[in-house]
């Protein structure tokens, strides 16, 4: 059956500020309490779906959440107004404070893990989405997430939702950003590589000694089975240590895949050799493009974000890179990138894309996208008002515009005006994107 790649966009939130609350994310840490531009950050955004969608690639977008999560701090013993409680937190717990109004969910790489039709069983699109049990801030994502997933696609006939896996160390679940699929077409079946950094139950294995791992392989191995996979068409590989250690939080930061095409530093698998000839087996027409440390440093593979580039296929069959303007801005990273494009393989092009705002807090462009692979029906039998067009692009720069500040300083974040400000965006928003009531 025909099926196409939607990229799922988020929507950069109003709350978009720097608390370095990422451990292990070089860049978030090295921000920490700068001054952010929200405005900026959602024009940037658009800006990548809108060059997207130009060139023939499916888009579309995910809502931002409400923040700040109130009812959390409420949960943790914090009370009175509103107010009361923002201010409250804010002098006692600022670290909490920051997490609560975290803007995080922009990026959608963690949203979850989306299985296609074409892959699973029950002929179904399978959908769980992520605990992110890693972090406070991003924890406190799941529970929208699942409701907004299941908004969208909410045909049982059609689509089949999971429920997020166990909050817990063992079960540790980062969505698609350690998940890659691979096909010769999006509708035939295809190759689902999980890509896990600890073994939960194994103490023999390496693991990192700087930062922890954050996804584990019973997660992966669990949502393998959810998803309704032929083990035979499933494989798991262990991230570097080292490579988590120099700033490799997520698979995404050191490995992109598209198709048939998989580009790879060789530092990022504990067993690169061996998982390659793994996907060369099982993957008709495999590209494997390695990346030597002796022609790119993890240092500056991570600093760049060269492997958290988008990696898409475009309507004549070549292949184009997304990737961050920092790709440019670093001598190595600019010469790999000219040898990739020089070399005979799919990669024909390149795009460079200013997304410093979402850069500054460690994500790229791939960071900010969750890849979804449906059929015509699917589409029709799916809520319609969060596919990107032109219009559609139109009424959200305004939208920015009209409710978003220029500037924001943690400080900032204890201004009543701005709880007002975005109660009002929100609700604007469910309505430009005919999501009311998805906001309490």
């Amino acid at each position: 059956m025909m099926a196409c790649e939607y990229q799922f966009d988020g929507l950069v939130g109003n709350t978009h500020h720097y608390a370095g609350l990422a451990i292990g994310d070089l860049a978030s840490e090295r921000n920490a309490f700068s001054v952010s531009n929200p405005k900026q950050a959602a024009l940037q955004g658009l800006e990548k779906m809108r060059l997207v969608s130009q060139l023939g690639v499916k888009q579309a977008l995910l809502p931002p959440q409400k923040r700040p999560h109130i009812p959390f701090l409420r949960r943790i013993g914090f009370s009175g107004s509103d107010e009361q409680v923002l201010t409250r937190a804010f002098k006692d717990a600022p670290r909490v404070f920051a997490a609560a109004y975290s803007a995080s969910s922009m990026w959608t790489a963690n949203a979850g893990t989306i299985a296609p039709s074409a892959d699973t069983r029950d002929g179904k699109v399978h959908i769980t989405a992520s605990n992110l049990h890693s972090h406070l801030h991003r924890s406190l994502e799941t529970d929208f997430t699942e409701k907004v997933l299941k908004r969208i696609f909410s045909d049982p006939h059609y689509f089949t939702h999971h429920t997020p896996l166990p909050n817990v160390n063992w079960f540790g679940d980062e969505g698609a950003a350690n998940h890659t699929r691979f096909c010769t077409e999006h509708g035939k079946s295809g190759i689902q590589l999980f890509v896990y950094g600890t073994h939960c139950l194994d103490a023999k294995t390496p693991e990192p000694q700087r930062f922890f791992a954050r996804q584990t392989d019973l997660a992966s191995q669990a949502i393998a089975r959810l998803h309704q996979l032929d083990q035979t068409q499933v494989v798991f590989a262990k991230q570097n240590p080292m490579a988590i250690d120099a700033g490799v939080f997520h698979n995404d930061v050191i490995s992109v895949g598209n198709q048939s095409v998989f580009l790879y530093h060789e530092a990022a698998f504990l067993e690169t050799e061996a998982l390659i000839e793994t996907l060369q087996q099982k993957c008709s027409n495999f590209t494997p493009l390695c990346i030597k440390t002796s022609e790119l440093s993890l240092s500056d593979a991570v600093n760049s974000y060269l492997f958290n580039s988008q990696l898409l296929t475009l309507d004549n069959g070549d292949m184009t890179l997304i990737a961050p303007i920092e790709c440019q801005e670093i001598p190595a990273v600019a010469r790999v990138v000219e040898r990739i494009i020089a070399d005979d393989n799919p990669v024909k092009t390149v795009h460079y894309i200013d997304c410093k705002q979402s850069m500054c807090n460690g994500g790229g462009p791939a960071c900010l996208r969750l890849r979804v692979v449906l059929t015509d029906d699917e589409v029709a039998h799916s809520h319609q008002g969060i596919y990107f067009s032109d219009d559609l692009y139109q009424k959200l720069v305004q939208w920015v515009h009209q409710y978003y500040r220029d500037t924001l300083t943690i400080a900032d974040l204890l201004d009543p005006l701005l709880l007002i400000e975005t109660n009002a965006a929100l609700d604007a928003l469910s309505t430009l994107l005919d999501l009311k009531g998805i906001y309490e």
